[in-house]
């Protein structure tokens, strides 16, 4: 099931039972099979389990300290970034499409969820995170998946910055352990604003706390980068804390600790006016989920050779979701740096994401009590330190030399995450890069005049050979359309075939090498057929495939305005025949 399909050129007996090689589509029970299910198919025994349990084990430690970080930063209590870790990340595994996908608590969500909590309290965040769940069911059901991976490379990059800075702008006041006069703003120049004002509170233990962690996870990944910089970092930290007594704010002194168990499952608070306040809030979660999951399927992809199943993989977040909440989590999705971590701690499928779970569970049963002693100075540098890492710095700079458009497209969504909202970003960014490519697919197509008395010599180009034996007629043009046909290139083709009627007799279109025509197309043809046919023009479309025909038959493109050739010389041979003749044949 990983095996990238391919094309079988000899003619196949479609089945529905049969999958890579007999079928050109997949049955619904194919699309919608768990890899773990594909695992087991493929035999999994003891070396791999062992593959799996390191890299499983591996991926825990990093993702302790990091859950607890993203639910304090996200304004819910520490404890819910495990119980999102531990639940969500199992379904993700277990129901999942992707064999590496490491699911749990994204700083990608910080700002949405921090938002949600601040307006509709910790019940709208679990409400909102459940319709999360079910819009994620419904976009992966009805197999949308595939189009959600379309958002411009620009977009993802300046999203992804952008977060970061935010991210990082609130994590300011833990790591300089400052004390602002009022609840910290949550747009960044007020923010800002608010924490230079409180400049002169600043804890210098805990700002020592946080250089500290930083600078430890720093030389980890430098000298040792096959330890757990992170879990070292935040133990080293919470040690100098305990043992020297320093003034520095921790989970136990903010939160009171951590429970040793699991909550039992509860619905939240149900109603329609509360489900109307949290919708926008659900959708955001949805789209964001939707996004930073399959982005980090395709980085496992890469990273392995093998091929995720969208769709799949969207189910899975969706029942991820609804269980996150039921739980007390918050909202969980495929995590790009913990995913590549369990790859390259040797993972073999997604056994390895449900023992990360169970090990975070067991770490939690047994552990909770030294939670209590975690500076939150200390998880404050390790965010700092992943905003540092999802900045990707040489992609930014790269986009920005690559050219005009992409550089706009990147500084539109980067700044309007940063200064506006996270969807308006995505959206404008989407629609930018959606008129960047139409622009360059208008420029790319090409319409050649070969004038049929001309006699040149063969040659080979982007619209195929030109046969010297069309020059045959004086009052005879051919005209050759290469590229995609739609309503961006419209007026310049248009352009051009307003001008059939002058002084020839006979037109031939040849569209063998338009891949795509839309309506808009259609109807440019449609005016060029009425126009040939009040002059007296006869038109002759020759190479149009099959679909495109269709097109421009549905869109009024037929007999008598137009004839249809299979070639450029089956056109010739047509010129041949008298029109009232040709017109019953």
């Amino acid at each position: 099931m990983d095996q990238t399909r391919q094309a079988v050129h000899q003619p196949i007996k479609r089945s529905a039972h049969k999958s890579a090689h007999g079928s050109a589509k997949p049955t619904f029970s194919e699309l919608f099979t768990p890899k773990l299910v594909t695992v087991w198919r493929e035999g999994y025994h003891l070396p791999q389990f062992k593959s799996d349990f390191m890299a499983g084990l591996t991926v825990a430690i990093v993702a302790l300290p990091l859950s607890m970080a993203i639910a304090i930063a996200s304004g819910v209590t520490p404890e819910r970034g495990l119980f999102t870790a531990i639940v969500g990340g199992f379904i993700i595994s277990a129901l999942g499409g992707s064999r590496f996908q490491i699911g749990g608590p994204a700083g990608a969500f910080i700002v949405l969820v921090a938002a949600t909590v601040q307006r509709e309290g910790v019940d709208g965040l679990l409400l909102a995170t459940m319709m999360a769940g079910v819009f994620l069911l419904a976009i992966g059901y009805l197999r949308l998946g595939t189009y959600i991976k379309f958002i411009p490379y620009p977009v993802t990059v300046g999203f992804t910055a952008g977060i970061a800075i935010i991210i990082f702008s609130g994590q300011i006041v833990e790591l300089f352990g400052l004390k602002l006069a009022g609840p910290e703003p949550g747009p960044l120049l007020p923010k800002l604003m608010a924490i230079g004002r409180a400049a002169g509170t600043v804890n210098i233990s805990a700002t020592l706390v946080a250089v500290l962690t930083i600078v430890t996870i720093v030389a980890m990944k430098r000298w040792r980068p096959g330890w757990p910089g992170m879990l070292i970092a935040v133990g080293l930290a919470s040690l100098v804390v305990a043992l020297l007594a320093l003034p520095a704010e921790t989970i136990g002194t903010r939160y009171g600790g951590i429970p040793r168990s699991l909550p039992f499952p509860a619905l939240p608070a149900l109603s329609l006016g509360k489900m109307l306040a949290v919708l926008p809030d659900a959708i955001a979660f949805a789209l964001l989920g939707a996004i930073e999951s399959l982005l980090s399927a395709v980085v496992a992809d890469g990273m392995t050779g093998r091929r995720h199943r969208s769709n799949c993989e969207l189910v899975a977040q969706g029942f991820a979701n609804i269980a996150s909440a039921l739980f007390g989590g918050i909202c969980v999705t495929g995590t790009i740096a913990r995913t590549a971590t369990n790859v390259r701690a040797g993972a073999h499928g997604p056994v390895s994401g449900m023992l990360h779970s169970l090990f975070l569970l067991v770490f939690m049963l047994v552990a909770a009590p030294l939670a209590s002693y975690i500076p939150l100075a200390a998880l404050a540098g390790v965010l700092a330190v992943v905003c540092w890492n999802m900045f990707e710095k040489q992609a930014f700079a790269t986009l920005l030399r690559a050219s005009r458009g992409d550089a706009l497209v990147l500084m539109a969504t980067f700044l309007i995450v940063v200064f506006r909202d996270l969807t308006e970003g995505i959206v404008v960014g989407f629609a930018l890069g959606s008129i960047l490519f139409i622009d360059r697919m208008a420029k790319s197509i090409a319409v050649e005049a070969h004038l049929v008395q001309d006699d040149v010599a063969d040659s080979v180009n982007a619209a195929g050979a030109y046969d010297a034996s069309e020059a045959s007629d004086a009052d005879t043009v051919v005209y050759r359309i290469s590229g995609a046909f739609f309503f961006g290139a419209a007026s310049t083709v248009g352009s051009v075939l307003d001008r059939i009627a002058d002084q020839r007799k006979n037109f031939i279109l040849d569209c063998s090498a338009v891949p795509f025509f839309d309506s808009t197309a259609a109807n440019v043809i449609e005016g060029a057929a009425h126009k040939a046919q009040r002059a007296g023009v006869r038109f002759i479309i020759s190479g149009a495939s099959p679909q495109i025909r269709r097109t421009l038959i549905n869109h009024g493109v037929k007999r008598p305005l137009v004839t249809y050739a299979a070639s450029i010389g089956d056109a010739r041979a047509q010129l041949a025949v008298p029109p009232a003749r040709a017109a019953t044949q």
